[in-house]
């Protein structure tokens, strides 16, 4: 089904690979029209009784089928942060594959990452253009210029939840880092990850930006479960290969979905962090 619809549907949405979508019961699919194209096919269902929509970042915009078929440099990232909008989301949590700049975090760790470095060279990270009216919600129109405080990345309530529920359940992580997020879809260099751990990096990735920027534009929270799958080019011993990265990601997919189920049953519903002001006062 498509549709332009703004309605409230849930209030907590994941992003992140096909290996989620074991996660949802008793769900429905939907492929929404934003005013940025469409979204891939979106699973709207139950997480512990918990009403939750699932987006699988790479499948194919406007497809029925899940698909790991858009690279990360091509992502619609702003069709899909709005259509989970559209639905009513607030609270996002997304996963994400990474690599270890930071010879500390080992392979299959999670990091709870609290801050960004864009190194990306020609995505779109606005929703606010200057001359585009963007509907935050049902009620509130904004348009012109927005210069949102990004002085945290990540909603600090969120991460909150995702360290909580990492000690509960005895996950090896960090509750801090700074993620790096690289153009792609190539690995980095030798040569770039030297920089980028000079410039204070611990994680490097390809898909978190312009995500958290575009929800918090939106008002939403964003917290990212970054899992390490492999050590950054020129700090281990190999090469690297997508066919190691998804190997470690998948068998640890089951950890992955433990952590969202728990970090889903312990989110609050009433938000009382600063990412539902964002807007307050970023209008020029």
């Amino acid at each position: 089904m498509t549709s332009r619809a703004f309605r409230e549907t849930a209030k907590i949405g994941i992003i992140g690979g096909s290996g989620l979508y074991e996660l949802l019961e008793d769900k429905k699919h939907v492929v929404l029209e934003t005013p940025f194209g469409k979204t891939p096919r979106i699973e709207v269902g139950y997480v512990d009784g918990v009403k939750t929509a699932f987006l699988p970042r790479h499948a194919k915009p406007g497809s029925l089928k899940v698909s790991h078929a858009v690279p990360p440099s091509e992502i619609n990232y702003r069709a899909n942060v709005y259509g989970l909008r559209m639905l009513g989301i607030e609270r996002i949590y997304s996963t994400n594959a990474v690599g270890s700049i930071n010879t500390e975090i080992s392979p299959g760790q999670f990091v709870i990452v609290d801050q960004l470095i864009d190194a990306t060279k020609r995505r779109v990270g606005t929703f606010y253009d200057g001359k585009t009216r963007i509907r935050v919600n049902r009620d509130k129109v904004v348009s012109g210029v927005v210069h949102v405080d990004f002085t945290s990345p990540y909603c600090p309530e969120l991460r909150g939840v995702l360290i909580n529920c990492c000690k509960e359940l005895g996950f090896g992580h960090r509750e801090s880092g700074t993620y790096v997020c690289t153009e792609g879809p190539r690995f980095e260099t030798p040569a770039e990850i030297i920089a980028y751990r000079t410039l204070g990096a611990d994680v490097v990735g390809m898909t978190n930006y312009p995500e958290c920027i575009l929800a918090r534009e939106l008002s939403m929270c964003y917290a990212s479960v970054a899992m390490s799958t492999n050590y950054a080019a020129g700090t281990g011993p190999k090469k690297i290969t997508h066919e190691e990265v998804k190997e470690i990601f998948e068998s640890n997919i089951d950890k992955v979905r433990t952590l969202l189920k728990r970090a889903i049953k312990f989110t609050p519903m009433e938000r009382e962090c600063d990412c539902v002001r964002a807007l307050v006062g970023a209008t020029a």
